[in-house]
C-alpha cells in the first residue's frame, strides 16, 4: 500500500508551509510537494486604496523582509507619479537598502539556513538553530554576530524611522534628509560592517573546501539544479540590489534577457496550481513545460546564488574576489542549491563595503533629498533585488490615485517551480523502500532551506480570490443553498 508523509511545518523560514511526499508500494518516492495553504491577498485589499500609502501597506507583507517591499512600492511610485528621486534621496535609500541586505543575510546564514552547514546536517534538531552556531564557534563569535546585527539595525533605524516597518521613502525622494552626526557614527561603523561580512565569508569557504564531505555535498544531484538565473545589474553588467536592468542568464551562462523592469510582463508570466496559493512564474519565451530543469524550460531561479550567475562581475573589490573564488570551486555558473549559502556571504560583503562607500560619499549629507511629484499618476513598476531574488511591485491607479491593480511578483514566486523540483529530488535521494527518519527528513528541507523562501511573501491566488463555499441550512439542517466561488470545475 502507497504512503503519504507529511512535514507539517517546515521550519527555520518565513510563513507557513508544509510538504508532502508521496511513496509507492515499494516505499520510493513518487513525488514530493512544497504546499503553502496560506492566502494573504494584498494584491486585493489594496485596491481602492491611495498609491501613496502603498510603501507602509506592503512593508507589512512580511516582518522579515520589509524593507524590500518599501523600496519596491518607492521606486514603482516614482515611475507611477513620473517624478525622479534627488542624487542624495537614491543614495540614502541605497545606504538604507545595503544595511539591509547585509543584516539579513546575517539573520539567515546564522539563524534560519546557516546551522544546517555550520552544525552539521547530521547534528540534533535541537542544536540547528543560533544556539547551536554559537555553541559550535564560541560565545565570542556569538556576540560579535549579535553586534554586528544590532550596529546594522541601529543605522536602519536612524534612517527608516523605525526597523522592521520603515516609513522614509516618499514618491520622489525620502521623507528627510540624514544629519551629520549620524553620517559620522555610519563612517566609523561601517568598517566593523565590512571586517565581519569578510571574516564570516573567508571563514565559511575555508571550512567548507577543507571539511571531508562538504564539497561531495554540494555537488550531489539532490542539491544541484541546472536552469536559468535572474537579477539586476547596473549598466556595467555589476551586481545591483536598489536599481538597474534584469538579466537573464541560460545554464551556460550565456545572456538570454536583458530588459527594463517596466518591460517584465514582456518576458515573464505565472502558472497557477489548485493545491497552492503560491503562482509559478516562466519565462514567456519559453513557455510553460511543468516542473522540469535544464536549458529548454521556462523555470529560472532568482536570489544570492542566480545573482552571482547572472551578473558580469561584483560591485565592490572585495566581494568580487570571494565570488571568483565561489566560481573557481564551483564552476561558473554555479548550480549547486546549498552553494546559496556561500553566496549569501559574498552578497552581504558586497552590502557592507557599498555601505562604507556610501557614508563617505559627500552628496549624502545634500539636503535636496525629495522632488515632490506634479503630474497625474498613471502606472508604474518598481523592481529591487530582495535578500530572497527579485522582488516586482506593478501598479495602475485611476486620475485622483485610487489603484486600480496591483501586482506583487516577489522572489519566493520566482523560486517556486525550482524549489519543487530541489525538493522531489531530495526527496527520492533519501527516502529508500519506506525507510526515513528525522536525519533524512533535514536533509530533504536543507533543499529548499537554502533558498530562503518566504511564505508570506508569496502567497498569491488567481484572480485574488480565496476559494470559498458557503452552506445554507434550515433549522431541520437541510441545505436550502450551496454558494461557491474559486473552487474549480464540478464545485
Amino acid at each position: 500500500m502507497s504512503q503519504r508523509i507529511t512535514i507539517d511545518p517546515v521550519t527555520r523560514l518565513e510563513g507557513h508551509g508544509k510538504v508532502e511526499i508521496f511513496l509507492d508500494d515499494q516505499g520510493d518516492v513518487e513525488g514530493a510537494w512544497l504546499q503553502v495553504p496560506e492566502l494573504r491577498g494584498f494584491e486585493r485589499f489594496c485596491l481602492g486604496r491611495p498609491a501613496v500609502d502603498m510603501p507602509s501597506i506592503t512593508a507589512h507583507v512580511c516582518g522579515v523582509c520589509p524593507a524590500a517591499h518599501h523600496l519596491a512600492s518607492a521606486r514603482a511610485l516614482d515611475a507611477l507619479y513620473h517624478v525622479e528621486p534627488p542624487p542624495a534621496a537614491h543614495k540614502i535609500r541605497e545606504l538604507y537598502y545595503d544595511l539591509f541586505i547585509f543584516e539579513d543575510h546575517a539573520l539567515h546564514f546564522y539563524y534560519l539556513g546557516g546551522p544546517d552547514l555550520v552544525v552539521g546536517p547530521g547534528a540534533p534538531a535541537a542544536e540547528r538553530n543560533i544556539l547551536g552556531v554559537i555553541g559550535k564557534l564560541g560565545l565570542e563569535a556569538g556576540r560579535q554576530i549579535i553586534g554586528a546585527r544590532k550596529l546594522a539595525r541601529e543605522f536602519m533605524t536612524a534612517i527608516a524611522g523605525r526597523v522592521t516597518h520603515p516609513v522614509f521613502a516618499l514618491p520622489g525622494g525620502v521623507s528627510r534628509p540624514l544629519d551629520r552626526e549620524l553620517v559620522e557614527r555610519m563612517r566609523q561603523g561601517a568598517p566593523k560592517l565590512v571586517d565581519f561580512a569578510a571574516r564570516t565569508v573567508e571563514a565559511f569557504a575555508d571550512g567548507l573546501l577543507q571539511a571531508p564531505g562538504y564539497l561531495e555535498m554540494l555537488h550531489a544531484e539532490p542539491y544541484r539544479l541546472r536552469h536559468h538565473s535572474m537579477g539586476l545589474v547596473d549598466p556595467d553588467g555589476r551586481l545591483g540590489f536598489y536599481r538597474g536592468t534584469v538579466r537573464v542568464v541560460d545554464p551556460d551562462g550565456r545572456e538570454k534577457l536583458r530588459f527594463q523592469p517596466a518591460e517584465y510582463l514582456d518576458h515573464i508570466a505565472e502558472h497557477v496550481e489548485p493545491w497552492t496559493y503560491v503562482k509559478f512564474p516562466y519565462l514567456k519565451s519559453h513557455g510553460w513545460r511543468g516542473f522540469e530543469e535544464g536549458a529548454d524550460s521556462g523555470l529560472y531561479r532568482v536570489g544570492p546564488l542566480a545573482r552571482l550567475n547572472a551578473a558580469e562581475r561584483m560591485a565592490t573589490p572585495r566581494a568580487q574576489a570571494q565570488a571568483e573564488r565561489l566560481f573557481a570551486a564551483l564552476g561558473r555558473p554555479a548550480h549547486q542549491t546549498l552553494a546559496f549559502h556561500w553566496a549569501r556571504l559574498v552578497e552581504a560583503l558586497q552590502a557592507a563595503e557599498e555601505v562604507e562607500r556610501l557614508a563617505n560619499d559627500p552628496e549624502i549629507l545634500d539636503p535636496h533629498v525629495r522632488v515632490l511629484p506634479s503630474e497625474k499618476p498613471t502606472e508604474g513598476v518598481g523592481v529591487v533585488e530582495a535578500p530572497r531574488g527579485t522582488l516586482i511591485h506593478h501598479y495602475r491607479t485611476d486620475e485622483r490615485g485610487l489603484l486600480t491593480m496591483v501586482n506583487l511578483v516577489v522572489a519566493s514566486q520566482h523560486n517556486a517551480g525550482p524549489v519543487q523540483i530541489s525538493i522531489r529530488k531530495a526527496a527520492s535521494e533519501v527516502i529508500r523502500g519506506g525507510k526515513v527518519d528525522d536525519g533524512a527528513l533535514n536533509v530533504l528541507e536543507m533543499a529548499f532551506r537554502a533558498y530562503d523562501p518566504c511564505n508570506a511573501c508569496a502567497s498569491h491566488s488567481l484572480p485574488g480570490e480565496m476559494p470559498m463555499e458557503v452552506t445554507v441550512r434550515d433549522r431541520g439542517g437541510g441545505v436550502r443553498q450551496v454558494i461557491a466561488r474559486g473552487l474549480g470545475p464540478g464545485r
